[in-house]
């Protein structure tokens, strides 16, 4: 068969493209930024909204559609409305008039009439457009889905190996997480099998689990002790953290996810099992042994790095305070005049060195990506340039039971830690 895919370089999107090609189909990618040259791709932009006549005259040849485009917040020129919606329509449009059989819709499990977010909403409307046309597939509507590289799985798996999770309703709502393998398998199974009209269908795991019991199951696959200190909290303040969350760059979490969490996530009518002829893989099995302490160590720095970053600003912009004057400013020109800084030259030195602190640990928070190694090369030189001058002028304070100076080496492999952490910056590729 010959299938068109949307979302082609999304989680799911990407797994079912080897899938189809790995049964011995020809996969046709519809793509923002086709690589140059690719005969295996079309440019399509859903942002844009292409229309049916559009897509009418690349639908000749194909099949089968096969639609996993979605995103769970909106951002940039990227809207539910767009890309959930009115693209996807005009692709169903396009397929019924261009007899293109076979459509397979990968929707969302709450996609229903008591759909309460935006994404749910979204997701419906283009799920009602396609039930009403004389095509022959389905709407597939997956739970939570767990797979390499995908962002809730990251998700999931930091928060199973937190020492401790502050959840509202301490974290019984229900959930059904299912392995992106079982889908991807569900879904070719659709596409070389349709339903003769389009049915709607539930993708989900073995059976519904408390969140609490699914990051437990997590925490079992990942190598660590299962028992995990859940804290509940309530719903007003959970919900006001996600707010705040929701203005954060490349947050996962925003008003309507998080009422999205509360609502819970599990179905009595799952439809795996019988497509694929066995249960789905359970959540303890999601993670092979092969791989766990390699994603186990993924999550615990996904888990504390915004926390180390957090506690290195902290540390500058603390020194800032002190140096501005909370210590005895008389105590910090006595220890300059030792370095030989007297006069005009020691206040320039202190409270230059001060504002410099205090940029540092704002930078530290607020850099922009292609920023952050200047600033961690900078804090490497600035903390090595101080303890050399220690050193040779007041060498005493390395004896200092308090270690001052003997500190700056932890800090220093830290941020040499975050350093190496940063993806250096890309060369344009030679024309």
């Amino acid at each position: 068969m010959r299938i068109l895919l949307t979302g082609a370089t999304g989680f799911i999107g990407r797994a079912v493209a080897q899938a189809l090609r790995g049964r011995g189909h020809a996969v046709v990618r519809a793509l923002r930024h086709p690589p140059p040259g690719a005969n295996d791709a079309i440019a399509a932009d859903f942002s844009g909204v292409p229309r049916r006549g559009w897509w009418v005259s690349h639908l000749a040849g194909i099949d089968a559609v096969v639609n996993t485009v979605g995103i769970l917040r909106e951002q940039g020129g990227q809207s539910f409305r767009a890309l959930h919606t009115e693209a996807p329509v005009e692709l169903f449009q396009a397929c019924a008039a261009a007899g293109v059989r076979t459509v397979v819709q990968v929707s969302a499990l709450g996609a229903d009439e008591g759909a309460r977010s935006a994404y749910h909403r979204s997701k419906k409307a283009a799920d009602d457009v396609l039930r009403s046309l004389p095509l022959a597939g389905a709407i597939v509507q997956p739970s939570l889905v767990y797979g390499p590289g995908g962002t809730s799985a990251a998700l999931f798996n930091k928060l199973a190996v937190a020492p401790v999770l502050p959840f509202p309703q301490g974290g019984r709502m229900a959930v059904q997480p299912v392995h992106v393998d079982d889908v991807v398998q569900g879904i070719v199974r659709l596409v070389e099998e349709p339903p003769l009209s389009i049915a709607t269908l539930a993708f989900a795991g073995p059976q519904p689990l408390q969140l609490r019991e699914y990051l437990a199951d997590l925490r079992e696959a990942l190598g660590e002790p299962r028992r995990q200190w859940v804290v509940a909290v309530p719903e007003g303040l959970f919900r006001s953290g996600a707010s705040f969350a929701g203005h954060l760059p490349g947050s996962m979490l925003d008003a309507e996810t998080a009422d999205m969490l509360l609502a819970g996530n599990a179905t009595q009518h799952n439809a795996l099992p019988e497509l694929l002829g066995r249960p789905p893989r359970p959540p303890r099995d999601f993670v092979p042994a092969a791989e766990r302490e390699l994603q186990r160590r993924a999550a615990v720095l996904d888990l504390w790095h915004p926390v180390l970053r957090l506690a290195l600003a902290l540390m500058w912009i603390w020194t800032a305070i002190v140096s501005f004057g909370l210590y005895p400013v008389q105590d910090s020109y006595a220890l300059l005049a030792r370095v030989g800084l007297q006069g005009a030259l020691a206040t320039v030195a202190l409270y230059g060195a001060a504002a410099l602190d205090l940029v540092l640990g704002v930078l530290t928070l607020a850099a922009p990506a292609r920023w952050r190694r200047p600033v961690w090369l900078a804090q490497l030189a600035l903390i090595g340039g101080y303890t050399v001058l220690v050193t040779f002028f007041l060498p005493e304070y390395w004896l200092h039971p308090y270690g001052p100076i003997s500190k700056n080496l932890p800090v220093l492999a830290l941020i040499m830690l975050l350093w190496a952490l940063e993806l250096p910056p890309r060369k344009e590729a030679r024309r």
